[in-house]
């Protein structure tokens, strides 16, 4: 019975759920980055969020945590918080062409703060097609406005 109470499961199995005595997941950084880069994966960001902010605060010089964490918050709509771990990639490596694409607001209709990070990382990746598209998009949303 007891070992029953400590089996919570999350949704990939127990290993998800906290520990009762400290609240934490179980495993270690890594593990919780793993877990979070699965969930995102399968489609789940909020979860993974959860695991990426925890191993985040535990390894906070991570940038492979970082941008897996930023990714995590922006596709589940935490685009403010998304902004700042996107940001905190850029500051600690200007050379980042996706964390220039994530900081672009276009999704939150802030065109105008959108184009210049998109012309970046445009300008870095010309082969990632998606950022030459939402670059297209913002500009074509910005002529529109003004005419």
């Amino acid at each position: 019975m007891k070992e029953a109470s400590r089996m919570v499961q999350g949704r990939s199995g127990p290993s998800d759920s906290p520990s009762p005595e400290t609240g934490a997941p179980a495993g270690d950084v890594y593990d919780w980055f793993q877990r979070g880069m699965k969930l995102l994966a399968e489609g789940s960001p909020a979860a993974a969020v959860a695991l990426l902010e925890r191993a985040a605060d535990a390894e906070p010089e991570s940038r492979s945590i970082r941008e897996a964490l930023a990714r995590a918050q922006f596709n589940s709509r935490q685009y403010a918080d998304a902004v700042d771990s996107f940001r905190w990639i850029v500051d600690a490596n200007p050379a980042e062409d996706y964390a220039y694409f994530g900081l672009a607001l276009w999704r939150t209709g802030d065109m105008e703060a959108a184009q210049e990070p998109l012309a970046i990382a445009a300008a870095m990746r010309p082969d990632q097609r998606h950022y030459v598209t939402a670059l297209k998009s913002v500009r074509a949303t910005l002529r529109a406005r003004r005419s």
